[in-house]
């Protein structure tokens, strides 16, 4: 079934010292290719690919079809040009300490770059996390009770660039060898950007806060201040959040994109009004977000930075707040899932600039207090619902989200 084998010699020209280990990696590689959410990604069984983890970014960057400097589509490769179309995950079985605490699965996601090089192993993604367990139990890696007599079951993950636990709870079906199987099709609930109903996925993160750096509030504070250089050349000062729960994300108003850039047309900012000069303040916010908060500025995966504003009147029933996200560099179609997630969490946080736009949007409407409450957040591919739960001591609990996903295809990729 997999005819082509790569050498150890072959592959030594690439990188000797990588290549001590007697592993042959298959080319063509088993793998399978899955829907989580509004993401789509390759995922791996961690057995197939070389222990030494020093040779996985050829691997990753061919099976991508990375770098694609001159095109950024990603022809040679599974990618599709954007980075919710250019991920992968490497699922592996629980070391024996993950499980002597209750871990069932355990996986690494990586964010592959497009038209370079890069490999962003510092994030998670929430849409494909949705995914794990469904490839774990397809693939044997976690085999649960075979007379499971419940509709649903919770596979517990332990996510190894967070190093946090994750729960995804679906559908299950018992085969004839009693064996459970995921149920996808089920028309259960729909979500935005995503065509027809499927099976309820619920995405339960335990104790988010703090994923990369430690910290709920990495600087300390629920609104940190700068001064920005405008259109008109002048220092602009304006108001962020710096939150990290799920993945870390810098949070702007957009009406101090309005101050920055006053010829631009606000609230109606189309797609093609992010020009190049738009697009560099908005990463120079980014990376100065990324210092303040203690990580690395040029790592365009992480922090995630998103624009905030309140929800239009005839909306406010509808919405509690209205975000438009980036991923590396690009205007999301969606939200990246631990974006969502991260402001559900940041809108419990008090004073931080989504807990008083949703306080706002809430007291419109006659709801007093948004903690506990899930918080319905409006993007350009339509409403997604997240909650987040915390301790009396104000600490998150877990943040939750429902996805849906398919299974696309099993087989081989080369790479």
């Amino acid at each position: 079934m997999f005819p082509l084998r790569r050498s150890v010699a072959q592959v030594a020209v690439f990188n000797p010292k990588a290549y001590a280990s007697t592993f042959v990696t298959r080319n063509p590689l088993p793998a399978t290719f899955l829907r989580g959410g509004t993401s789509k990604g390759i995922y791996l069984n961690r057995a197939d690919l070389p222990e030494d983890r020093t040779q996985w970014d050829r691997i990753f960057l061919g099976i991508m079809g990375s770098p694609d400097a001159e095109y950024g589509r990603q022809l040679n490769g599974m990618g599709g040009g954007v980075s919710s179309l250019s991920k992968i995950c490497v699922v592996g079985a629980p070391s024996d300490e993950q499980r002597a605490q209750g871990f069932d699965v355990e996986y690494t996601f990586v964010q592959v770059g497009i038209r370079d090089s890069a490999l962003d192993y510092s994030g998670n993604c929430g849409n494909l996390s949705s995914m794990i367990g469904v490839f774990a139990i397809d693939e044997g890696l976690y085999h649960p009770a075979g007379a499971h007599a419940g509709p649903t079951v919770t596979v517990r993950s332990f996510n190894t660039n967070t190093r946090k636990r994750i729960d995804t709870t679906f559908p299950v079906a018992v085969a004839e060898d009693r064996n459970c199987v995921p149920v996808l099709d089920l028309e259960q609930v729909y979500m935005a950007g995503v065509p027809g109903k499927a099976s309820q996925i619920t995405l339960d993160f335990m104790s988010p806060g703090g994923a990369r750096t430690g910290h709920l509030l990495p600087s300390g504070a629920p609104i940190d201040t700068f001064s920005v250089r405008g259109e008109n050349k002048d220092f602009v000062p304006i108001d962020i959040s710096l939150v990290d729960a799920t993945n870390p994300t810098v949070f702007v108003p957009e009406d101090s994109i309005a101050k920055l850039f006053p010829s631009l047309l606000l609230p109606n900012l189309a797609d093609a009004d992010f020009n190049a000069d738009l697009k560099h303040t908005i990463e120079e916010i980014r990376m100065r977000g990324a210092v303040r908060m203690g990580l690395d500025p040029t790592a365009q995966a992480q922090p995630k930075i998103c624009l905030l504003s309140p929800p239009a009147y005839d909306d406010v029933d509808a919405a509690d707040i209205v975000v438009r996200a980036f991923s590396m560099g690009v205007l999301h179609k969606a939200i990246p899932m631990t974006v969502g997630l991260c402001l559900g969490v940041a809108a419990g946080v008090r004073n931080t600039l989504p807990w008083q736009i949703v306080t706002q949007a809430r007291k419109a409407r006659g709801v007093d207090d948004p903690v506990g409450e899930l918080v319905r957040i409006r993007h350009p591919g339509g409403i997604v619902d997240v909650g987040a739960s915390f301790g009396a001591d104000g600490q998150v609990l877990s943040a939750k989200v429902v996805r849906t996903g398919r299974r696309l295809m099993k087989g081989v990729v080369w790479w």
